[in-house]
């Protein structure tokens, strides 16, 4: 990877100003041109990117790069395509009694220059995704990517270069440093995706230029299992969206919630289900290794302690009779790809329950009281997604009514995320802002208040000098409003 020079990133930056500046009115034949450039760049160039991010994985099948990085970008861009001609448009308002013959509507502008700073997990969605909310609100943008995957950062410089000006859209590279850089820059609006305690340092350096957020920042998302659910079924979609990336994912489940005694049937299903999705791990090609050796020095570190203070750390094993372990020299990522685990009896001073585990780790915690798994997510910082499964309409209510989270997929893990009308976004301590289709495209626009007033204005009636008049006009307001 060939870091950007940070004068040159000031430069680039100043260029997208200037052009913002000099153009604030972005036409809708332009917009859509940019969107469907970006297309044309995907439908080009889809498999030399999956192939940047199998090598900074080591191993991560280019079909998963395709059904959770490319289809995720391709339904948003013609979502946006299909409807910013109905965005862009004024919002006409209702104008109050006494106000009128006056009227009034909001015009939907380009804030100006969108920053993003994206994260490794997913390299090509969560770099590419507020971009395409950015460039339909007509903004130009600058993407820095994670320095944690070199070849997809720099095939993501070298093609965004070919399709796009740099005072359009840009993508810089470099290291935490540049991160920093760019946080610091006065944006007029700045994405960041990663952990919280970076977000916190990204929303400070960007209220030092009174920059806006949108922070993506993760947690510890539950899902809860309901008495009278499916076990076989929740576990099966568990077991998906916990192993999905080998567990790096923002929303994966990060914990289980499930009715005490439930435990054994519990773990019984889930080794099922990972047979079923992987039948074996090291040296599977659709199951990812971890990003890097110190990445999976954490996870491992994680259960020592945990076992260290009493939790039963269970190893899922192959199914018996699946293709032998490759040799380590096969594949960089080979000696990285980290059976799935499950963990009985982890309590709050367990790194793993204090942290986003990240990785292919799954607790296991039994409630009394459905009351009472409400009641442990509660005490702990709103997480990015939650799960339930079960199929009582009232136990699921009162988990949605009882709990706050960025978002939710009832009966399955991870799907809300690719749905277009649906915001994607974090609260609290996961985060705050939120993108994707319309919330998206409202996101990173403007939304400029205009009151056109009427020659028949009777506005006068409330001027100076005040007195017995002004005393009756405002009696009449008052009934009035």
């Amino acid at each position: 990877m060939r870091a950007t020079l940070p004068d040159d990133i000031r430069q680039i930056f100043e260029l997208q100003r200037q052009a913002s500046r000099a153009q604030p009115d972005v036409p809708l034949t332009l917009r859509r041109e940019r969107l469907l450039r970006l297309s044309k760049l995907l439908d080009e160039h889809g498999p030399a990117l999956a192939a940047a991010v199998q090598a900074d994985f080591g191993m991560r099948s280019p079909r998963l790069t395709e059904v959770a990085d490319l289809f995720v970008l391709r339904a948003q861009l013609a979502h946006s395509l299909r409807h910013l001609a109905r965005w862009i448009k004024p919002v006409r308002v209702r104008t109050p009694l006494f106000l009128q013959p006056a009227s009034g509507w909001i015009e939907r502008q380009p804030l100006g220059v969108v920053g993003v700073i994206s994260p490794w997990n997913y390299p090509v969605q969560m770099a590419l995704a507020p971009a395409i909310g950015a460039l339909a609100a007509g903004n130009r943008v600058m993407v820095k990517p994670s320095e944690f995957t070199p070849h997809t950062s720099a095939q993501l410089a070298a093609l965004v270069a070919q399709f796009f000006a740099p005072d359009e859209f840009c993508v810089v590279q470099g290291d935490a440093a540049t991160s920093a850089l760019i946080a610091s820059l006065p944006f007029d609006h700045l994405v960041f995706t990663g952990s919280t305690a970076v977000g916190r340092k990204v929303a400070q350096a960007a209220a030092a230029n009174l920059t806006p957020t949108t922070l993506e920042l993760s947690g510890k998302s539950p899902a809860i299992i309901d008495a009278d659910c499916d076990l076989q079924d929740a576990a099966l979609k568990i077991a998906h969206g916990k192993l999905l990336n080998a567990g790096q994912t923002c929303i994966a489940p990060d914990y289980v919630l499930l009715p005490r005694g439930n435990e054994a049937a519990f773990a019984e299903a889930y080794r099922a289900a990972v047979a079923r999705l992987f039948p074996y791990f090291e040296g599977h090609p659709d199951y990812a290794s971890i990003i890097t050796p110190r990445h999976l020095a954490r996870l491992r570190s994680m259960l020592q302690q945990a076992q260290t203070l009493g939790a039963q750390v269970q190893l899922l094993q192959p199914v018996p009779g699946s293709p032998p372990a490759p040799p380590q020299g096969i594949g960089d990522g080979v000696g990285r790809q980290m059976a799935p685990v499950l963990v009985f009896g982890a309590t709050p001073g367990m790194q793993l329950m204090q942290e986003e585990i990240f990785g292919p780790v799954l607790p296991v915690l039994a409630y009394e009281r459905l009351d009472d798994a409400i009641a442990h997510i509660n005490a702990g910082p709103r997480p990015l997604a939650l799960y339930w499964f079960g199929r009582s309409d009232a136990a699921r209510d009162a988990v949605l009514r009882g709990t706050v989270s960025g978002g939710v997929s009832v009966n399955d893990t991870l799907m809300h995320i690719t749905h277009v009308n649906l915001p994607f976004g974090g609260v609290g301590d996961s985060g705050w802002g939120a993108y994707h289709g319309e919330a998206g495209f409202l996101r990173f626009c403007h939304q400029k208040s205009v009151l056109a007033q009427s020659r028949w204005s009777l506005g006068s009636l409330i001027y100076p000098p005040y007195g017995a008049r002004f005393d009756r006009v405002m009696a009449l307001l008052r009934r009035l409003v």
